[in-house]
């Protein structure tokens, strides 16, 4: 047991196991609970509309995740600005599918995106439920979102350390919960971009 417990000190004095507080944010049926359960236990389950807010703590390739869905119906979204200057990265989901609610999904990511006072944290961008037919594609979703100047490209990180150290780094992944596919990469780099 000594052993073990003196390699984590050495892991995590080298990096290599961090912990970092995440909320996940996005209207409601956007997938949040679905996500918080899946990267908790690997399994994909439903959930009706999330009443109050919860929270779960995972290990995710060496990085440690508190992370907190505070649930996306109006009442819910009025607090979300509360939680933002305590957390380490946003992940905030769009139901791809549900092209009536493109446009209301786009006004709070916006409110997000561009508002100066929430910390220049790293924002994942997840376009789930790609499995349904009437989801739209990323393209798309990156014109009708406005998230072409948004989107971190890597050789933006390489420009002036002044330049970027205010740059908030923003990507988007395509997933589809249900299927269980897309989100990993998409976790891969939001660990990356939280990493300080």
């Amino acid at each position: 047991m000594f052993l073990w417990d003196w390699m984590q000190s050495v892991l995590q004095f080298f990096g290599f196991n961090r912990t970092a507080k995440i909320m996940i944010v996005g209207l409601d049926n956007a997938g949040k609970s679905t996500l918080l359960t899946m990267l908790k236990t690997g399994r994909a389950v439903q959930f009706p509309p999330t009443g109050q807010a919860r929270c779960e703590e995972m290990t995710i390739g060496g990085l440690t995740i508190q992370a907190y869905d505070l649930g996306g119906h109006m009442t819910m979204r009025r607090v979300w600005l509360d939680y933002f200057p305590a957390v380490d990265g946003i992940v905030y989901i769009i139901d791809s599918a549900d092209r009536e609610r493109l446009q209301e999904s786009k006004n709070e990511l916006s409110r997000i995106v561009e508002d100066p006072d929430i910390p220049p944290v790293p924002i994942l961008i997840l376009g789930n439920k790609t499995d349904k037919a009437t989801a739209i594609g990323k393209e798309e979703l990156i014109m009708k979102f406005g998230l072409q100047c948004h989107l971190n490209q890597e050789a933006r990180f390489q420009e002036a350390d002044d330049d970027t150290s205010q740059r908030r780094k923003c990507q988007l992944f395509m997933c589809s919960l249900l299927k269980k596919n897309g989100y990993g990469d998409a976790f891969r780099w939001l660990a990356k971009a939280t990493n300080k």
